[in-house]
Formats: structure tokens, sequence, C-alpha cells
């Protein structure tokens, strides 16, 4: 495991190395880096994967007191991370949160190359209905704290508009353990994610940011589960045409966690659209 100290606190990260083409994945609420470990270990040999854990609620070490892990904060700490290892041509590949687009949306960056969107937040739907309880929960004190003895009982991870929406498997016990143990026992972690989840601007806002993603002209590969029950296919089918280069593959047989629930084919997709657009990329 790696750190980077940025200005709003520490991120920790793996990194497999090598000489390929740079892959910075970006993970969903409560979660970390795990959740991308079967995709991963079948792109690494030909690939550079760069696996930060996200300070959204499942980081083991808490940012900075003063520092900016709001909404846009967050979206900009991306453009930091990827800024501060000094990687260019990156493809963000993201999963549940919408990131990348939102960095796209406000800052930009001359160093995105590619864009892997699966099954994640778009346009407006920051966080998706089912999952705005803990916005709510988030504004008073201790709610936080609430939702996640909640959400660390078998109802809260299997139970429908629960974490079971997320999966239509379940998460091996140890992975999803590790996800909610730091929001469950660390204060300082609920803190930073009470930052985040009490700054998401409004709809139009979020539209607008959204809007300002088609100046991205960088090929774009767009994977959705047909049955999520979070994020809405609709919104895949509008980021296809978002996009300048954009290509949709859909997946059936999964929630919102491709890469839990269906990681092999994931993976199959992904690489096909990294080995078609390579040569497209500065090495």
């Amino acid at each position: 495991m790696f750190e980077v100290q940025l200005p709003a606190g520490v991120i920790e990260y793996e990194d497999t190395g090598g000489h390929g083409p740079v892959l910075v994945f970006i993970h969903g609420l409560l979660m970390d880096g795990s959740g991308w470990r079967h995709v991963v270990g079948s792109l690494r040999a030909e690939y550079r994967c760069i696996v930060p854990t996200w300070p959204l609620g499942g980081h083991r070490k808490p940012m900075n007191e003063d520092g900016d892990v709001s909404f846009l904060g967050m979206a900009a700490l991306i453009g930091d991370f990827v800024e501060a290892l000094d990687l260019r041509d990156v493809t963000l590949v993201q999963n549940d949160w919408g990131g990348a687009q939102l960095l796209l949306g406000t800052r930009g960056s001359d160093r995105v190359g590619r864009l892997v969107l699966t099954s994640c937040e778009a346009y407006d739907n920051y966080p998706p209905k089912p999952a705005r309880l803990i916005v709510a929960a988030a504004k008073v004190p201790g709610g936080l704290r609430t939702v996640m003895a909640v959400l660390n009982t078998q109802l809260g991870k299997r139970g429908p508009a629960t974490w079971g929406w997320m999966s239509k498997r379940p998460v091996p016990k140890d992975v999803i353990d590790a996800w909610f143990r730091p929001a469950t026992v660390n204060r300082d972690v609920r803190r930073d994610l009470a930052k985040y989840l009490n700054t998401v601007p409004r709809r139009a806002e979020l539209l607008e940011i959204a809007a300002r993603n088609a100046a991205f002209t960088g090929p774009v590969l767009i994977v959705w589960a047909t049955e999520d029950k979070m994020m809405p296919i609709a919104h895949a089918r509008r980021l296809a045409t978002l996009y300048t280069d954009a290509q949709l593959a859909e997946i059936e047989d999964s929630y919102t966690l491709l890469p839990e629930d269906q990681p092999q084919r994931l993976t199959e997709v992904i690489a096909e659209f990294l080995a078609a657009t390579d040569d497209g990329l500065h090495r």
C-alpha cells in the first residue's frame, strides 16, 4: 500500500506498477479500492492499475480536519491525485460514484485520456434516490453513526432499498466488513463523509456540470447493468450521446456493483475497449 499527501490529506492507494497505459480506479460511497480486485487482477498484466481508496467513508485514514472533502472538493481530489503522481493520458475507471464526470465538468483535466463509466451516478442522480436517507442522516447529530449500525445488520447488508440493491449477490463478508468498519468506528471518518453528503449541489448545478462533460473528446466506454435499481439505464443511454466518441455496453444479471456481480464480463468489455483505443494514447 502506498500513500500520497494531498492538500486535503493522505490518500492510500495500490499500484501494480509496470510501463503500460495507466488506469486509475474510482469506487463508490462506503467502499474502498478492493471493489476493483477482480478487474485489476485481470488487467494488471497489460496496464498499470492504480487503485486509491477515496475518502467516501471506507477510508482508514481520516483527512485533514480542514481538508476540502466537500462534494466539489472531492471531485478536485481526483485531479490532485493524478497531478501529484504526475500521471498523463490516464484512463479513469469508475463505478457507483460519479467522480470522473464531476472532475471533468468542474475543473477539467488535460491528463485524462479515456473514461470508463460503469453503472454510476450521472446528471442529477447524486445520490441515487434509495440512498438519500444517508444524506438526511448526515444532517442530524449522530445520524451517520445510526445509519452505519443499521447497515452492519444482515437486513442492512442485503435488504431491499438498502445495500441489498447494490449487488445481486452478497459481497463477501470480509470485504464488506472492511468497507463499513471505518465509518462505523471512527468519528473523523464520519466527519469526512458528512462533509461530502452535506454539500451536494442543487439539481440545476448538477445538470450544468453534466452538460460540460460534452467538451471531453477522448474515447468513452459506458457499461451499465440492465437491472440496476440505483442508476437508471436511461442515464447510460444519454451519456452515450453526450460524448463525441462513446460506446455503450449493457450487462445483464447485475445491479450497480458490476465488479462484484459480473467481474468477468465487465473485464472483457473493458479490455476490448482499452485494446481498441490504446494506439490513440501517448505512451
